[in-house]
């Protein structure tokens, strides 16, 4: 889950990373009296999760209360990358000296954490470790160790910065590593991490992603998981689901992911388009299986659902259930085709047969079949 820049913001402030002045806006009028509270000039960020709001237009500058409304009024409303933008970050404005990059993040590779720093911020990390490999450092800290004073000196010296600096540069750095590890970040970032004219760091930037799987011990943060996502994709997550949502029209259900994602690769072989992924899981019962269906079903783009279950601790007859359940409430312009093989197999194409719905053995011809159904019922713009 990614937080808003004034959150991860807020979560740095109580781990004594000194962040700029700021508070919260969500209308022009506030947006003025904050920049009068902040001196007379402002910066304006549009709270957004998408990267490159700044190029797009979702960060101004303030000469004044006056100014800070009439800017608040063209950036609130705005849609960046399709986000609405309702809220704006009203900032005091840093003199910018020069520009580092800080970030913590996790290395699957290595199976540690691994943080980043570069004496040039401001810019993609990606695009910085393409072009100049040689100004980014990487230390891994074992998670089970922990952050050592050692990795902090490695960091402080690559930087090229005054010894006070370097202090100030190993309190952030230890502070960030607490923030990563108490939130179960999946990234801290903090870019850029400004030295300003008076030669003191200053954190401009702030970027967090907590992740999902450990949003049951946060739960300030639970309900925030649902702003970034479509009501499908809402009511996928509260019954439980591994849900994707995609562009074709083609609904698939699978049990495991392995399954589900060669499914979806079948589909994609034979020339049609996964509308989603949707993995119920091991051992589901009717009632789960027909709340999956039931979810497609009434997906406005999807024209055909293809259900392929492989039944081992998944009872097919538990299957059947549930797909002529949810059939029978909520697909009656849609196509259903279903491959259904493993436990039970039998009672479950008995329960389908019954319900005038024919079940494969094999997934690759369940697949053809979903693409040729899904090519005569698509309707093509004229």
């Amino acid at each position: 889950m990614k937080l808003y820049e004034y959150e991860a913001k807020q979560l740095f402030s109580l781990y004594n990373i000194s962040v700029p002045e700021f508070e919260l806006a969500r209308t022009p009028e506030e947006a003025r009296e904050i920049t009068q509270k902040l001196g007379g000039k402002s910066v304006l960020k549009a709270q957004v999760l998408v990267a490159g709001r700044g190029k797009l237009g979702g960060i101004k500058f303030a000469e004044s209360p006056q100014e800070a409304y009439e800017l608040a009024k063209k950036l609130l409303g705005m849609e960046i990358k399709g986000e609405k933008v309702n809220s704006l970050l009203v900032s005091e404005v840093v003199n910018i000296e020069r520009e580092l990059y800080l970030s913590i993040v996790i290395d699957r590779s290595v199976g540690a954490i691994s943080i980043l720093a570069s004496s040039e911020g401001g810019i993609d990390i990606e695009e910085l470790a393409a072009r100049s490999p040689e100004k980014l450092i990487k230390v891994y800290v074992d998670p089970l160790i922990g952050l050592k004073p050692y990795h902090i000196r490695r960091i402080t010296e690559f930087m090229n910065l005054s010894d006070e600096q370097k202090k100030a540069l190993q309190d952030i750095t230890l502070n960030l590593y607490r923030v990563f590890v108490d939130f179960d970040c999946e990234l801290a970032e903090i870019n850029p991490l400004a030295v300003d004219k008076e030669g003191k760091l200053v954190p401009v930037d702030a970027k967090v992603i907590i992740d999902d799987n450990a949003l049951f011990r946060r739960k300030e943060f639970a309900e925030r998981v649902y702003v970034e996502l479509n009501e499908l994709e809402i009511e996928a997550k509260k019954h439980g689901f591994s849900y994707v949502e995609l562009d074709g029209d083609i609904g698939i259900i699978g049990n495991g992911a392995g399954l589900t994602m060669a499914t979806m690769d079948l589909v994609k072989l034979y020339g049609g388009r996964p509308a989603n992924f949707l993995d119920i899981g091991g051992g589901a019962r009717a009632d789960v299986v027909e709340k999956a269906a039931s979810l497609l079903l009434k997906h406005p783009k999807v024209k055909v659902l293809l259900v392929n279950i492989l039944g081992g601790i998944t009872r097919c007859d538990e299957v059947a259930k549930g797909l002529v359940n949810a059939l029978t409430n909520y697909g009656k312009d849609k196509k259903l085709v279903v491959r259904l093989i493993g436990t039970n197999e039998e009672e479950g194409k008995k329960i389908l047969s019954n319900a005038g719905i024919s079940a494969f053995d094999s997934m690759e011809d369940a697949a053809k079949n979903a693409v040729e159904l899904a090519k005569v019922v698509r309707v093509w713009p004229c």
